[in-house]
């Protein structure tokens, strides 16, 4: 496989400033306008929201108040529970907007898709009493609900905001930055402990797209390239031969069997994400899969140096090989975009890559200059 310094310039320019949140201000402190106290509050972990609520465990009647900012001043705000399993498909949500007359209304959603009806739904809690307000840019959602089974005392629950309502009916697709992803967890109706946990899986799916995320780096975005630049650089010094390539196909391989677990970590969060598919970032994926394999077949193929195939042979290798290293770089940095790690990893990917860059276009010049000398010793001597 071939290196492609130049395309590094284009590359680097991916790389965007990341805005930091905005901290919440703590659940203790508010108060609501209608009077309403609860025994029990939470600051959630996502999206800035806040949980208060009070359980009666003898009757399962649950009294809660949900505090969140819309992402835009005419969205919505929603807090769901998912009676049988983890995550927003199956959960049961109430959702507070602005109506078509302007004033705040609830509604209810069975969530079994992605996309809502505009009638409400049925849900699994009988729903007694429901109110919201909105006030300074945050909405508050109130409801008094009993549950259908007694002796619950923890639940899996789902929170999330979105930015549009479609005619006043109905709640439209939310975003899909990390927060967003994350804002769901375990909520102990006694202890008064609400946030992510195994029980929902928020924290197990954020490790797992950060498996995703640091094996595919490692992969497509540092060994590829590392191993093109073995095989263009050592094999220009006969004391390399045949060293160089043991090493490069060693390198390749290695990137290979680990590009391919991120690859199938990639697809399995694709499967548990319904309704969320971030187009570009996967159908890379699935063209750097598909090359990188025709690349592991390229090996067992290869004609014999003095073969007469062999010249196409390595136009096909190194078109294929590049392809892979620039697609991968960039497919790394679509990567970043939706996973949003911190500033830092993103700026140590950058001087990681751009520090290949330079030893590329610094062993560029010497291979060149190796290469013309050997041409230049190599010729015959002219007659008079």
């Amino acid at each position: 496989m071939a290196s492609l310094p130049h395309t590094l310039i284009f590359l680097l320019a991916l790389a965007s400033l990341l805005s930091p949140s905005q901290p919440a201000a703590p659940c203790a402190s508010r108060r609501f306008s209608n009077g309403k106290t609860y025994a029990l509050c939470a600051d959630l972990p996502a999206l800035g929201a806040s949980l208060h609520w009070a359980y009666d465990e003898a009757r399962s009647a649950l009294a809660v108040a949900f505090v969140a900012a819309p992402a835009r001043p005419d969205g919505w705000i929603s807090w769901a529970i998912n009676p049988t399993g983890s995550g927003m498909r199956g959960s049961q949500a109430l959702v507070a907007f602005r109506g078509a007359g302007g004033g705040m209304t609830v509604k209810t959603f069975n969530v079994s898709a992605y996309a809502l009806d505009a009638a409400a739904d049925k849900v699994w809690f009988e729903v007694e009493e429901s109110a919201a307000e909105s006030s300074g840019g945050v909405m508050t959602l109130f409801a008094s609900l009993v549950l259908p089974e007694k002796g619950i005392t923890v639940v899996n629950h789902v929170w999330q905001v979105g930015g549009a309502v479609d005619g006043g009916e109905k709640p439209e697709g939310h975003g899909f930055e990390p927060d967003n992803m994350n804002a769901e967890g375990s909520l102990d109706l006694l202890s008064g402990i609400a946030g992510g946990g195994p029980g929902a899986g928020g924290d197990y799916r954020t490790k797992r797209r950060n498996i995703h995320g640091l094996l595919n780096v490692i992969s497509w975005g540092f060994m590829f390239p590392a191993g093109a630049m073995i095989a263009r650089y050592l094999r220009v010094f006969p004391s390399a031969d045949p060293a160089w390539f043991y090493l490069h196909v060693s390198c390749q391989l290695s990137a290979y069997a680990i590009g391919v677990a991120g690859w199938g970590t990639g697809l399995k969060l694709g499967s548990e994400s319904v309704g969320i598919t971030h187009t570009y970032h996967r159908y890379i994926g699935i063209t750097l899969f598909a090359l990188a394999t025709l690349q592991i077949f390229a090996l067992v193929l290869r004609p014999g140096k003095n073969h007469k195939f062999r010249q196409y042979w390595n136009v096909y290798h190194r078109t294929i090989g590049d392809a892979i290293i620039g697609l991968g770089i960039i497919n790394v940095f679509k990567g970043f975009a939706i996973l949003k790690p911190q500033q830092k990893w993103r700026t140590t990917y950058i001087v990681v890559i751009a520090a290949l860059g330079c030893i590329a276009i610094f062993l560029e010049a010497i291979t060149w200059a190796i290469v013309l000398r050997r041409k230049r010793q190599n010729k015959p001597m002219s007659h008079n």
